[in-house]
């Protein structure tokens, strides 16, 4: 193909030319002094519905807030009607309906015969109670009678030379003593009784064993006591004294060891342990 046939194919009609050019004339720029349409707008138009509007807006929103505040309110008031505690019954008791069965005290309950029921509860249960208390007291009274009278049966041989002797112990005191006939009179290391033991109550226990067997007035005693302190050399004596009145009638032996004379006194101190400030006392703890 030649250049003039290309010429004439490339080569457009007139119309054509037209119809090409005229998009190219609508993107024209829009010249400075032309304003956008909402600015050419006066500005009392523009103004002027605005309070329109929000005397349009204004009654629709006090109905919402009516209804906002009566649904806080009726709620507030649910709240406190929940919360009102509710009134605390008290547990019942279980078997609190039952009555007490009280069986006096001699009826079998579980005897077919002999004393019934309605036998047993036609006494006054309340009424042996009381005749039961009332008899406790009678029995102790007659136990510590019996304990205090001296034993008839004691029968000593108060010769003039007759001389019982025994050691007795308590705790770390020991005491050797001798029973002689006399007039009840106590040497104890050289000194009477109330010089060595000045305390009325330890004097008390030392002349039990002789006034038990109803001799207090008529044996004297010579004790040589050492060790311990001042209450266990009396607790030493007294089991010395016991033990010397057994030497003088073998038959003491039942009332003298049922008033507890003859029994040894085994308490004695703990000893100190190891690392202890005592027997169990231990230095205080320091954690740092």
């Amino acid at each position: 193909m030649s250049d003039e046939e290309r010429d004439q194919d490339g080569a457009s009609s007139p119309q054509e030319e037209q119809l090409v050019e005229e998009p190219v004339a609508a993107e024209e720029p829009i010249a400075e002094s032309e304003e956008p349409v909402a600015a050419q707008v006066p500005v009392a138009e523009a103004e002027e519905p605005a309070p329109a509007v929000a005397a349009e807006a204004e009654p629709q929103a006090a109905p919402v807030e009516d209804a906002t505040e009566a649904a806080a309110e009726a709620e507030s008031v649910e709240d406190e009607e929940e919360e009102e505690p509710a009134p605390r019954e008290k547990p019942a008791v279980p078997g609190a309906h039952l009555e007490v069965d009280i069986v006096p005290e001699g009826v079998d309950p579980l005897s077919r015969g002999g004393t019934s029921y309605e036998d047993a509860y036609a006494v006054d249960p309340y009424a042996l109670e009381e005749e039961v208390e009332e008899a406790r007291p009678q029995e102790d009274e007659e136990a510590e009678e019996a304990f205090t009278e001296p034993i008839s049966t004691a029968a000593i041989d108060l010769a003039s030379g007759a001389r019982y002797r025994a050691t007795g112990k308590r705790k770390s005191a020991i005491a050797r003593v001798t029973l002689r006939p006399g007039s009840g009179s106590y040497l104890v290391n050289g000194r009477t009784l109330e010089e060595h033991f000045p305390r009325l109550t330890l004097q008390r226990n030392i002349r039990q064993p002789l006034e038990t067997v109803g001799y207090q007035d008529r044996m004297d005693v010579v004790a040589r006591l050492h060790g311990g302190g001042i209450s266990a050399q009396a607790g030493a004596l007294r089991h010395g004294v016991s033990r010397a009145l057994l030497e003088a009638d073998p038959n003491l032996r039942g009332e003298l060891k049922r008033r507890g004379f003859l029994t040894r006194d085994s308490r004695t101190k703990e000893r100190k342990k190891a690392g202890l400030k005592k027997a169990r006392k231990r230095p205080q703890f320091s954690k740092r």
